[in-house]
């Protein structure tokens, strides 16, 4: 398996267990009003656990781009795998930030997480679109 998939999926096997553990907490209620923490832990498993699982997985199983350089640049690849994670590890943050405390810059924080998951999806749309190809 090459690296970027490897990352993607194992990543997302972190985000599981991260989701899961918010999740149980959330069920027995310690702490903060449910609510608040509700949005981050569904951000953690549709973009941190599935989005990231099948990013990974269609990194490794899509039509190779050549036989040369089976996965083509992987730039693109690397680049969504970034900013799909510090937006998403910034919206953990800023979503219950904004909830919980009056202060202006967790919306501005908020928007940036938004901006870089959504140019992480787009990278990767990018990179893998060149390798979906008709015969």
């Amino acid at each position: 398996m090459p690296p970027p998939a490897r990352w993607f999926i194992k990543t997302a096997f972190v985000f599981l267990v991260i989701a899961l553990g918010f999740g149980a907490a959330l069920a027995v209620r310690t702490g903060a009003p449910a609510g608040f923490w509700r949005p981050a832990v569904v951000h953690l498993f549709v973009v941190g656990w599935l989005t990231q699982l099948i990013f990974g997985v269609a990194y490794w199983l899509f039509p190779r781009h050549s036989r040369e350089r089976p996965y083509g640049p992987t730039g693109l690849a690397w680049a969504a795998y970034g900013l799909l994670n510090l937006g998403l590890a910034l919206r953990a943050v800023a979503e219950p930030g904004l909830s919980l405390w009056a202060w202006d810059g967790w919306r501005a924080l908020l928007t940036a997480s938004a901006v870089m998951q959504t140019l992480g999806v787009l990278a990767f749309a990018v990179y893998l679109w060149p390798r979906i190809k008709t015969r």
